[in-house]
């Protein structure tokens, strides 16, 4: 049986572009696919049709052996052609051309690019799921609960992709082995199988509640365990919890990726915690106690010394952010701010003018200030000079 013209075959011109060519290509692929039109011989016969007319025309060597001799010049190795020299019998998928646009194609459709290893395994993909927890969290540890949108196996087929009482069958164009061969030249190229995708069976009888996929969309509720001392973009790997594999191939992993929102009180810095702490004015002077609020939960006493300045840093040790995988604990770090009073009653205005007053000549009460107007008023002296 005599071949079809590939310019007829694609639909296009002899005069067709590189870019007509391709887009030509790309619509009868998606057209004829077989995962499209499973248990369909016909558009397997042509769906092998347009791939070898597509490789002999993309190639401007081929295309040009094409035009001048047709069928003949890839016919016996190329040698039944003129002059011979144009690689061989069939086609094949190397070179980057048909590869890189099935994956284009078909990637998300075959559940996810170009496989790798070899083979093309239809293993599933990994997915991503971003989880935002609270400081408390992160330094207890806890265990959340996430739902995660995937595919996950067809229970009416048991993820063979195949109908009901059915199997599927060993591929005839590989017979079996997910991978074909091609003569190129004096080359033979070893690519995956185009029929079965590299699974080495296809499915004649295709299953009705997921396409002969195998797999069905489905939101899948998963329990995570957060353990202590996890920082913000710690991720967390669950092995098998990704997308199912296409017919029966393993699946993906879920990746959990952690954030930790910010704290009212609390910020983190590693392991260590910092806190800022108001300190009433009257106990800054005068010296005293004040309790403040742990990430444990419990609180803690410090003591303020008498003329406790704001900025001042208090140090406790063992109180910060527990450490992953460690029974040590970072430290917390207090900063005072000597809170200023407001709205004075008469009488309590009346008290500190007597106070201001009290200081006498020498001062020494306010010595941060008082150095500070010294400095500037020595610098404005010197520049009256």
């Amino acid at each position: 049986m005599a071949k079809q013209d590939y310019y007829e075959l694609l639909g296009v011109a002899k005069t067709a572009s590189a870019d007509d060519l391709k887009k030509a290509y790309r619509k009868l692929a998606m057209q004829y696919h077989p995962d499209r039109n499973p248990g369909n011989d016909e558009a397997e016969h042509k769906f092998k049709e347009i791939n070898e007319a597509y490789d002999v025309l993309k190639d401007e060597q081929k295309r040009a052996a094409y035009d001048r001799f047709g069928h003949q010049a890839f016919e016996n190795g190329g040698r039944g052609a003129p002059g011979g020299g144009f690689g061989g019998g069939g086609f094949d998928f190397g070179g980057g051309g048909f590869a890189d646009i099935f994956d284009e194609m078909f990637g998300e459709f075959m559940g996810g690019g170009r496989r790798q290893g070899g083979g093309g395994s239809g293993r599933g993909q990994d997915l991503r799921y971003n989880l935002e927890i609270g400081l408390e969290e992160a330094f207890k540890g806890s265990q959340a609960t996430v739902r995660v949108p995937t595919s996950v196996a067809c229970e009416s087929c048991s993820g063979t992709g195949a109908a009901a009482g059915t199997q599927p069958i060993t591929c005839p164009t590989c017979a079996g082995h997910g991978k074909v061969r091609a003569q190129q030249g004096f080359f033979t190229i070893e690519r995956t199988c185009p029929a079965c995708h590299g699974q080495g069976r296809i499915i004649k009888d295709a299953c009705k509640s997921c396409g002969g996929a195998g797999r069905q969309r489905k939101e899948k509720t998963l329990q995570v365990n957060i353990p202590a001392g996890v920082e913000d973009g710690t991720r967390i790997r669950l092995a098998g919890e990704g997308e199912a594999g296409l017919r029966g191939s393993p699946p993906g992993d879920l990746y959990i990726f952690l954030a930790i929102a910010p704290h009212p009180l609390f910020q983190r810095d590693g392991a260590n915690i910092h806190c800022r702490v108001p300190i009433p004015m009257v106990t800054a002077a005068l010296g005293g106690a004040v309790e403040v609020p742990t990430i444990d939960g419990t609180k803690a006493k410090i003591t303020v010394p008498a003329g406790t300045q704001s900025g001042h840093q208090f140090r406790l040790k063992g109180k910060g952010m527990s450490v992953l995988r460690s029974p040590h604990r970072g430290d917390m770090f207090i900063q005072a701010m000597v809170e200023t009073p407001m709205n004075l009653t008469k009488r309590q205005q009346e008290l500190l003018r007597e106070f201001e007053k009290a200081g006498g000549k020498d001062g020494g009460t306010n010595p941060q200030s008082e150095g500070f107007f010294a400095k500037v008023k020595e610098l404005w002296e010197d520049l009256k000079e």
